[in-house]
């Protein structure tokens, strides 16, 4: 436990906490959390091991004449922490919660001096400066994603980027069945027998496979289920392996598209299923 008259800069993990400016950081980059969810981390940080009790929370960050919903308040700031800590309530690496009585930060926390005081007018001044400084200004600090560390982007446009993923795969099956013989015809020009029905065989499969699956994912995300972050990890390798055979599909255009466009369109399809799993993880976190 230590006094934040005496801290400025508290550390855990790759985490640091400064109580005096209300900011956390992950490895020096700042974490968007507001106000009241940074207060109740900074009393967790100030009892560091110990239980804080929810009425002890009630009576240091909810005056007595707030009126509030006291207890949806509490778990919407200790949710908001754990966000942007990247925790979580069933395995807590940083708050733990204690059914009926409170919460207590569990992780190791080191405490830096604060630096010597400065006065309040030169305070003032340059809290004015850096409120009013465009490139200083809380509205140019850019939230970043817990887990991938980019910006967070508009979850509507990253749930439209995902459906037309799978609106392209569709295009690709339902072309690739309405043309089989056609493909047949140019499998046969380049690995004659039963390799060419081999490969007949496999669009054939896999088209009706791959079908279903895309209307599943493309409703799912034009209806925002929220469990569709953890229900795509499952079936990531699957979804792979369909689209790492379906990378090579613009093979069977070469006569019209020629071996270089063909080589182009098939490494940038080779990405695409990582791109799939990086826009789910952006749009529903686990």
């Amino acid at each position: 436990m230590f006094s934040s008259s005496q801290t400025r800069l508290v550390r855990f993990g790759v985490f640091e906490a400064d109580l005096v400016a209300g900011e956390l950081r992950k490895n020096g980059a700042r974490i968007r959390l507001q106000e009241q969810p940074f207060q109740v981390l900074a009393a967790l940080l100030q009892h560091a091991g110990q239980v804080v009790t929810r009425d002890h929370l009630r009576e240091t960050i909810w005056p007595a004449d707030t009126f509030v919903d006291f207890d949806h308040s509490l778990n919407t700031a200790v949710n908001k922490i754990r966000e942007a800590l990247g925790d979580s309530a069933s395995s807590p690496r940083f708050v733990e919660t204690l059914a009926r009585r409170g919460y207590r930060f569990i992780a190791s926390v080191d405490s830096v001096a604060a630096a010597a005081e400065v006065s309040a007018p030169v305070h003032a001044q340059e809290s004015d400066r850096h409120e009013n400084d465009p490139a200083t200004s809380p509205a140019a600090e850019i939230a970043l994603h817990p887990a991938l560390h980019v910006p967070v982007p508009r979850r509507g446009l990253v749930r439209a980027l995902f459906a037309l993923i799978q609106v392209m795969y569709l295009t690709f099956y339902v072309s690739g069945l309405a043309h089989l013989r056609a493909a047949e015809r140019v499998a046969n020009n380049f690995v004659p027998g039963w390799r060419a029905l081999f490969i007949v065989g496999a669009v054939l499969v896999t088209g009706a496979v791959g079908i279903p699956l895309r209307f599943y994912l493309l409703s799912a995300v034009a209806f925002d289920f929220r469990k569709l972050g953890g229900t795509f990890g499952r079936l990531f390798p699957f979804v792979l392996a369909l689209d790492q055979l379906w990378a090579i599909a613009p093979f069977l255009l070469l006569p019209q598209i020629g071996v270089g466009l063909a080589f182009a369109a098939t490494a940038a399809l080779l990405y695409v299923p990582f791109s799939e799993r990086t826009l789910v993880r952006m749009a529903y976190q686990s």
